[in-house]
């Protein structure tokens, strides 16, 4: 009888965990469990990788196998291969030729580079009570289907996935302000078409200039500095995208003015026209 306090008062702690979730510090070393959900994969997938050799072993910390970025970054390799239509089979042909006469360590390296997400925010949980008092009053149903549709949120059994809190701290801020939700979302799913289509062309003129090995892969000698050149890539995108960014938000708000003054004067009484 007198454990059941004891089990009330476990309950606020996992509630809190969420908010934990969001910091931006990203995480260096995974369990089992760990890896398998920030690679979304399994468990079983990932043990049966590593007896296929496409995973490396984890490092052993007494009992614990512990694994890294590298790790994660490979299992996101095999996850997106298998995406493609690739067979397992063939992506240890992949591997092995990748492997081959190559540093390991270098090749990870690299495969860190091109696999691991743009921004280091760790994704957070919500539940739908907590979505919804969030937006306050102005959250509908179809609201939530529409941030479904654009991956703003993502459902996780009974909860819902965040993938970028900034986003959603930024979105409720935004409806605070007075703007519609609706109207919030339909701006994001157009300026989502708009970064999309100016990410795939910075790609391709990257691409051109990087990856000049045809059908082979590059060579031993070449892969730390294609590492190098990926990874410098990244804040300079961003740096160049949000210079944009304020570029056009300074030049809509000036024609906003410019308009907004313009209206005003053409309703001026006409007798102040008068000299």
């Amino acid at each position: 009888m007198k454990k059941t306090p004891a089990k009330a008062t476990t309950a606020p702690a996992k509630r809190a965990a969420p908010r934990a979730a969001s910091r931006s510090a990203p995480q260096s070393e995974f369990s089992i469990d760990e890896l398998a959900r920030a690679g979304n994969s399994t468990v079983r997938n990932v043990r049966a990788y590593q007896d296929r050799g496409l995973l490396p072993p984890p490092q052993r910390r007494g009992r614990n196998g512990i694994y890294t970025q590298d790790h994660l970054a490979r299992l996101r390799l095999i996850g997106r291969l298998l995406e493609r239509g690739y067979t397992l089979a063939n992506i240890a042909e992949l591997i092995a030729a990748w492997e081959q006469g190559r540093d390991l360590y270098q090749l990870m390296g690299l495969e860190s580079q091109l696999t691991r997400p743009w921004s280091d925010e760790t994704p957070a949980a919500i539940s739908l009570i907590e979505l919804a008092k969030a937006f306050g009053g102005n959250y509908r149903p179809s609201d939530l289907a529409r941030a479904l549709e654009l991956g703003i949120v993502e459902r996780d059994g009974l909860r819902f996935r965040v993938p970028s809190p900034k986003m959603l701290a930024v979105g409720t801020e935004i409806v605070k302000m007075g703007i519609p939700l609706r109207e919030l979302l339909n701006i994001v799913g157009g300026l989502r078409k708009n970064v999309e289509r100016v990410a795939d062309e910075l790609i391709q003129v990257a691409v051109q200039s990087i990856d000049r090995y045809g059908d082979g892969l590059p060579p031993a000698e070449d892969v730390p500095r294609l590492a190098g050149m990926i990874g410098r890539l990244r804040p300079l995108a961003d740096k160049a995208i949000e210079s944009e960014v304020s570029r056009a938000m300074e030049r809509a708000l000036s024609r906003f003015l410019g308009d907004r003054l313009a209206q005003v004067l053409d309703h001026l009484p006409q007798h102040r026209d008068i000299k």
